[in-house]
């Protein structure tokens, strides 16, 4: 990128504010969504509606049909991370807080960490080995065993479970999206990707019966406002400011994003939806973002190479006394 084309760097806070403060505030926007929308319902509507305008975008821009190999990829990702990984999502937040929701969705640096070392990627150092024991210890403490055997618990187990599984099977998605066959447009490919999981989850709400439960006189304002912002803001505008950013930012600058959502959802949880923020969230929240901190720094750190550890051994050998002169002292090294 030329300095020309260089973005300043009020767009790029622009881009990164987009994705912190939108995406965080998603876990919120479901939250209010389904109080009167049955769940995979507005899930369902929510991708279709959100995939139907960016396929748009991409078809007027000229971009090509996928092909039919790109729109089994495609669906095998909206699978994983929008029927699996957001339909469960959706469902366990009238379970539990959208909050700890997304401190839990937090720990999808984890579950990535070890599936693509599973999946023949690099093999976790040290470091990010310590921040994996450490994330899943802020888990079980956040859990807690007291929260397990006590029914009448604010966190309720099955639906977090449920979430830890979502982590899962995004962190999957994840992995496979760097081996699948996909169009070579961003755009086309996130609109394929919500309109396959925009119909699996309709047919998992039919299957539930969401969509008899639907009642359009029964959506509350803040419901139905909850939705259109969850697919032009959560689905469409968030997305392309991170595809954006990616591109003009360092990938461990980007990932920041996975320590700073849960603190946003926690405080819109807190002052717009009354929802309690207990000394162990406080702890677990620590332990866990603490975690994602470490994996994040140190697994966009790559080992020095043979080649760079020869040369560093070479160095000091390289250079050569300095002389007196009558002019400055200089230091040649090999690089000069």
């Amino acid at each position: 990128m030329s300095k020309a084309e260089t973005p300043s760097r009020g767009l790029i806070i622009a881009g990164f504010l987009a994705v912190y403060l939108i995406w965080g505030s998603t876990y919120l926007g479901i939250a209010f969504a389904i109080e009167t929308i049955p769940p995979f319902a507005m899930a369902s509507i929510r991708f279709l509606l959100a995939g139907s305008v960016l396929f748009a975008i991409a078809k007027f821009n000229g971009v090509p049909n996928p092909t039919w190999r790109e729109w089994r990829s495609t669906a095998i990702l909206g699978a994983l991370l929008l029927f699996v990984a957001n339909s469960g999502l959706v469902w366990a937040e009238k379970h539990i807080a959208s909050g700890l929701v997304a401190l839990l969705v937090a720990i999808v640096p984890l579950w990535m960490v070890l599936f693509d070392w599973m999946w023949g990627g690099s093999r976790p150092t040290r470091a990010v080995i310590i921040g994996v024991i450490i994330g899943f210890g802020g888990i079980i403490f956040l859990i807690g065993p007291e929260q397990i055997f006590d029914k009448n618990a604010d966190t309720n187990l099955v639906a977090t479970l449920v979430v830890v599984m979502c982590s899962v099977s995004w962190s999957i998605g994840s992995i496979y999206s760097r081996h699948a066959t996909l169009p070579k447009n961003s755009t086309m490919t996130t609109a394929a990707e919500m309109l396959s999981g925009g119909v699996f989850i309709g047919l998992l709400a039919l299957v539930h019966g969401d969509w008899g439960q639907l009642d359009l006189a029964e959506i509350s304002f803040k419901s139905g406002a909850s939705l259109v912002y969850l697919a032009v803001f959560g689905s469409i505008v968030a997305f392309s400011a991170y595809v954006w950013i990616l591109k003009v930012s360092t990938p461990a600058r980007v990932a920041t994003y996975a320590y700073v959502n849960p603190v946003v959802a926690l405080f819109l949880g807190w002052a717009f939806a009354d929802e309690e923020i207990t000394p162990r969230t406080f702890v677990a929240a620590g332990i866990i973002l603490g975690a994602v901190f470490i994996i994040t720094v140190y697994r966009n750190r790559k080992p020095p190479t043979q080649i760079e550890i020869a040369e560093k051994k070479l160095e000091p050998k390289l250079e050569t006394k300095s002389v007196r002169s009558t002019g400055p002292i200089q230091v040649q090294t090999a690089e000069g």
